[in-house]
């Protein structure tokens, strides 16, 4: 009898020892699956930095020769510095492109844009046009300084 259960008891730990190794095997395949699926997910990231850099570095050199309006091109600038990982470092170093931003701000743009009456146009047009002349200076400082550092 005790012959019997003893080989019970091996062949009981021998089964439970293959079924451990076996929920072992998978959750180190899960393991790799995971590692190979966050890598795809930082590259995919990284791609997305690249082309928000690249995107950064075109209106800053358009708003240089004058492509584009200082307004457009800090608002344009400034919504892809704050999606850039550290943005915070980046809302400091070129704050000329968030504070004509924020200037601007309130003037209606697109189909609110297009409502509004010729002389209201007037009027946001020309308050526009006295921001950009008054950041001007620190606008081109800045483009110039986004050229440097992401080049």
């Amino acid at each position: 009898m005790m012959g019997v259960l003893f080989w019970l008891a091996v062949v009981i730990i021998l089964v439970l020892s293959v079924v451990a190794a076996h929920y072992l095997y998978r959750v180190e395949q899960l393991k790799k699956r995971n590692i190979a699926a966050q890598q795809i997910i930082d590259d995919a990231a990284q791609e997305q930095t690249q082309r928000r850099i690249k995107s950064i570095q075109i209106l800053a050199q358009g708003l240089l020769d004058k492509q584009l309006s200082f307004t457009e091109g800090a608002i344009r600038i400034s919504v892809l510095l704050d999606s850039l990982e550290g943005a915070e470092h980046y809302r400091d170093s070129y704050k000329p492109f968030h504070l004509l931003a924020e200037a601007t701000a309130h003037i209606p743009v697109l189909e609110a844009w297009k409502t509004l009456p010729i002389k209201k146009k007037l009027t946001f047009d020309n308050e526009r046009l006295k921001l950009e002349k008054d950041h001007q200076e620190f606008i081109i400082d800045a483009s110039l300084r986004v050229l440097k550092e992401f080049s």
